[in-house]
């Protein structure tokens, strides 16, 4: 499998992902990305190549709502409770989406969805846990590549709606 071609700064971050950067005004967060030799496609992974807490690390994830994709942003140490997704959406039926379903809604695969700069304008929700956090990291478009940002900055960019949708053990 290829990685994306780097971008003319040498981020190594996809460059839809840069151009999104650009076109939100972020050219601060360029600068910052960070490339790592080994891929970091799992929250696990890349918070031990960053050196961060697993619930700093923001994860992607592509769900289908009665067929129709949705992004969810949840923190590294947390699963997606799919039934609250559910509610939340007001939708009958909510499930994981298909890695060709992921790719052709964002134009990045599993492990390197950012969550701002897909090819199409998805509906976004953020779990309310990323704000536990000064900081958090999230794919920048490539399994080898992240970004820090505050996430309050990130929900906003990525133009998502509050929710509690974290899954909770008894």
């Amino acid at each position: 499998m290829t990685t994306a071609a780097t971008d003319s700064q040498g981020s190594g971050a996809h460059p839809r992902f840069v151009e999104a950067l650009r076109e939100l005004g972020l050219d601060d967060v360029h600068p910052r990305i960070r490339r790592f030799p080994d891929a970091t496609r799992t929250a696990a992974e890349a918070a031990a190549a960053i050196g961060c807490e697993l619930s700093q690390i923001c994860k992607s994830l592509i769900f289908a709502a009665d067929g129709v994709p949705v992004l969810v942003l949840m923190d590294g140490a947390s699963r997606v409770d799919v039934d609250l997704v559910r509610e939340a959406l007001g939708a009958e039926k909510v499930t994981r989406a298909r890695a060709d379903v992921v790719r052709e809604t964002t134009g990045y695969a599993i492990g390197g969805v950012p969550p701002f700069g897909h090819r199409t304008a998805t509906r976004v929700l953020a779990d309310r846990s990323l704000l536990d956090h000064d900081v958090v990291w999230a794919a920048a478009g490539t399994p080898y590549t992240v970004f820090p940002m505050r996430p309050k900055d990130l929900i906003a960019h990525a133009g998502a709606a509050l929710v509690d949708v974290r899954e909770h053990t008894s």
